[in-house]
């Protein structure tokens, strides 16, 4: 009878860690292209809470609906259930901006922003996930992962863009401008 010479090897502790890790980054997707920018973004657990749990689906009645129009002025907080391009003040002498959504499903959203020749782009998956884009006149930045709906903080000399995933397919969209 012969036995092999190495036995065959078992994962280790380390490598299962790995690819659990590994898997847990794989459910929030979020990138951005960005020119220098001076400030980074928060990280959405720095972002302010509410008594809201993080995986409630976004509120049944946002404060302006889901008209598209109320973005104009940059400040807004509005539903979004289907692909949909949303102009608005931007930030920087140009003051004009772009905000395409262009997925949403059940806990799932992706989005791009344009402003002069600055591009981001953010999305996210699961329940209670999000995107939160910070937009400058020298450049954006992106922070994605498990947000609460709440609207989020004004940022002086930022437009701050909050994309929120619901459980329903509705995801909720915040703009808020200093």
């Amino acid at each position: 009878m012969r036995y092999p010479m190495h036995p065959r090897p078992r994962p280790t502790r380390t490598a299962l860690m790995a690819l659990a890790a590994l898997a847990a980054l794989t459910t929030t997707a979020c990138g951005s292209t960005h020119e220098a920018d001076d400030e980074p973004p928060r990280t959405p657990r720095d972002s302010p809470t509410t008594s809201r749990p993080a995986s409630a689906p976004p509120s049944a009645s946002p404060a302006d609906g889901t008209d598209v129009s109320a973005c104009a002025d940059g400040n807004c907080e509005i539903a979004v259930t289907e692909p949909v391009t949303i102009h608005f003040r931007g930030p920087g002498d140009d003051g004009r901006a772009t905000l395409s959504v262009t997925t949403v499903a059940p806990n799932e959203i992706e989005y791009e922003v344009k402003s002069g020749n600055t591009r981001s782009k953010g999305g996210a998956s699961g329940p209670g996930q999000g995107c939160l884009t910070y937009l400058r006149d020298r450049g954006s930045g992106n922070s994605c992962g498990t947000l609460d709906s709440a609207r989020p903080s004004p940022r002086p000399d930022a437009v701050v863009i909050q994309a929120t995933t619901g459980t329903d397919g509705t995801a909720l969209l915040h703009i808020v401008s200093p």
